[in-house]
């Protein structure tokens, strides 16, 4: 991310646009040729499409919800990406693109986007700015418990904090509609990153009218109501979520696909059904068959692709034992990154050395002093540490290990515990429990260590490091840190890329000496996909847009 200079944000169809993040004043930020399409299906020329414009896919697991003030995982983010649709949105590359703002610009902290206003919902109602004022109100009311409730705090978006610590109203947040299709955010401070931030899920806008006569059960298929290119017809619980072209939607000219449906699969099963012909794209291969498939499927139909992706070891650190940093230091220290992400799973993960991986938003932060050490080195230091927080082999560590039930997860746990117990003596007990179950109490702080993960909001390393913000709704470590807060606040505030990359690194510092968690490897992904299914965008931040996709004729 660039501050403080003007810079090339994208390029499309030979139209330039530019921003500047300090010394705003009047500056328009973006603005659209009339009439040009935002990211849409590219079908060349001559290609003889499928009669059948379906497309049948994995999706991991069961979702929580598909309400997205409410969600906090890639499982809803796969299906909002085709139910709703956002102020802006994700392109090919990982740039920020316009999507219902057609045009932008600020003044000082205010920010004015001009929404297209022939957008719709798929109940005919048109989108408005009320619906983005009603939505960041709700996400942002801690009455709604959202997972991402601090979200609109972390993009320093006016009282946000405040509201969401329950100290003003929600109908103080800085947004409101200037008319029917403008919408004006006001921040408190100046936020350098605030277009990538609006790009995720927790900010789309949802239908106040129907939320409010329906309640918890507006998104059932009976009364969904959504503005993207398809719409919710089904959703049988632990079966499938079935999505259909929203005829209401403003680009629907350019959409392909007629129908999408999710399947709650991933692993082995995911495999079989893939074999059988009874999905055309998957969700995640499993490590234990990758190379099997990469050899008989090739390239083509498993696609491998890097991550802005951490998994790691969450520790309580308001629970003893980790309420020790001497501890949690240990715990990562005596861990053989290298063995997990290149034997345990083995298909481009790489070993975590700093929470934030490399190049997030064009970023490379450097790791602590461990990361020179050899493991020996490593482990000699993590029985020291351990041996000073009063834990030998007489009185060992012990434990319980929380995570959700998946096979490549019970691999990798299952690897962890061994290590600790051999290079610490340290007694770990598993505990397995379903995905949803494991969310909440992570979230809840009813756990003494998890396993985790965290798929980027956005390309940037605030959307990692943010996570560890003492006020932070998603800090499920406990975490807090006064010059760590400081130091977020200062990239924030920076003038130039140099000022940001200083502030990241020292917060990625202070990070590798706290020790809140544990980072385990940076994610890979490898996609069944079969090679008539074109128009999937494969990108570090996830599968983007069903819209994008079309099916050959085979």
């Amino acid at each position: 991310m660039n501050i403080g200079v003007d810079k090339t944000l994208i390029r499309d169809n030979d139209v330039t646009y530019s921003f500047k993040l300090k010394g705003l004043t009047g500056l328009i930020i973006l603005s659209l040729q009339a009439g040009m399409a935002v990211q849409a299906a590219e079908v060349p020329a001559g290609v003889q499409l499928a009669a059948k414009q379906e497309l049948v896919r994995a999706n991991g697991y069961e979702p929580a919800t598909l309400d997205p003030n409410l969600a906090e995982s890639n499982v809803e983010f796969y299906i909002f990406n085709d139910l709703f649709e956002g102020l802006l949105r994700v392109g090919k590359n990982g740039e920020v693109i316009p999507a219902l703002a057609t045009k932008w610009e600020t003044k000082g902290t205010v920010w004015t986007f001009h929404l297209r206003p022939e957008a719709k919902w798929s109940n005919g109602d048109p989108v408005t700015a009320d619906d983005f004022v009603f939505s960041w109100r709700r996400l942002t009311d801690p009455k709604t418990a959202s997972p991402y409730g601090s979200y609109l705090a972390s993009a320093y978006v006016l009282n946000a904090a405040e509201i969401n610590a329950g100290s003003k109203p929600p109908s103080e947040l800085g947004v409101k509609a200037l008319d029917a299709h403008t919408l004006q955010v006001t921040l408190a401070e100046p936020n350098s990153y605030l277009l990538k931030q609006l790009v995720h899920f927790p900010v789309l806008p949802v239908n106040r009218k129907v939320v409010e006569q329906y309640g918890k059960n507006w998104t059932q298929p009976q009364n969904f109501v959504g503005n993207g290119a398809f719409k919710l017809t089904q959703w049988v619980v632990n079966e499938k979520v079935v999505v259909e072209r929203n005829t209401q939607y403003w680009d629907n000219a350019h959409t392909v696909l007629n129908k999408v449906t999710f399947l709650p699969l991933q692993g082995f099963p995911e495999v079989a059904r893939f074999r059988a012909g009874e999905i055309e794209l998957g969700y995640s291969a499993p490590p234990e068959l990758y190379q099997q498939l990469k050899k008989n499927l090739g390239d083509e139909q498993l696609v491998t692709y890097p991550l802005l992706s951490t998994s790691y070891f969450a520790f309580n650190n308001r629970q003893p034992p980790f309420n020790d940093v001497r501890v949690r230091q240990a715990l990562n220290l005596a861990l053989d990154k290298q063995v997990i992400a290149g034997k345990v799973l083995g298909y481009g993960q790489q070993p975590a050395l700093t929470f934030t991986p490399t190049g997030s938003g064009g970023f490379t932060l450097q790791p602590g002093v461990a990361a020179g050490w050899s493991q020996e080195q490593r482990i000699a230091q993590a029985k020291k540490l351990l041996a000073e927080a009063g834990f030998n082999a007489q009185h060992p560590l012990r434990f319980t290990l929380l995570y959700s039930n998946d096979a490549t997860i019970k691999k990798i746990v299952i690897a962890a515990s061994a290590m600790w117990k051999k290079n610490l003596g340290a007694e770990v007990t598993l505990q397995n429990q379903e995905r949803k179950v494991v969310l909440d109490n992570i979230n809840n702080g009813q756990y003494s260590a998890a396993f985790s993960r965290w798929l980027a909001d956005y390309n940037d390393p605030s959307t990692f490091l943010n996570v560890f913000r003492s006020t932070s709704s998603e800090n499920s470590a406990k975490y807090a840190n006064e010059h760590y807060d400081r130091l977020l606040h200062q990239a924030t505030a920076a003038q130039s890329p140099e000022q940001v990359q200083q502030a990241f690194q020292q917060a990625e510092d202070v990070l590798a000496v706290d020790t809140p968690v544990a980072p385990v490897y940076y994610e890979a992904n490898a996609t069944l996909v079969k090679p008539y299914v074109k128009g999937i965008d494969f990108t570090r931040q996830g599968l983007l847009y069903d819209k994008n996709v079309y099916i050959l004729a085979h």
